[in-house]
């Protein structure tokens, strides 16, 4: 188990248990997809140490909708992500 999720500190940003297992979940997704790159360089393949890196350093959080938004995205680029599913990140 990563030790990052024994902590309080990523629970509380993205506002508790469940949400942190939802963002989780759908950022796994999405990584899992042909040609999605992550947010953040990590040298791992850990695809879970990725996504718990990204939560951490504020590259993405669930929207009002429950959807993976990222926070270095203009809300336009999001939009046209989620209708083209697109899930690079690349702007």
């Amino acid at each position: 188990m990563h030790d990052e999720l024994k902590e309080e500190t990523i629970v509380n940003k993205v506002g508790g248990q469940f949400k942190l297992s939802t963002l989780i979940q759908k950022r796994m997704v999405e990584l899992n997809r042909p040609g999605a790159k992550p947010l953040v360089d990590l040298r791992t393949h850990d695809k879970m140490a990725i996504v718990i890196q990204e939560i951490l350093q504020d590259k993405i959080y669930l929207d009002n909708s429950g959807a993976v938004a990222r926070s270095n995205v203009s809300a336009t680029e999001q939009a046209r992500q989620a209708m083209l599913g697109d899930v690079s990140g690349d702007v």
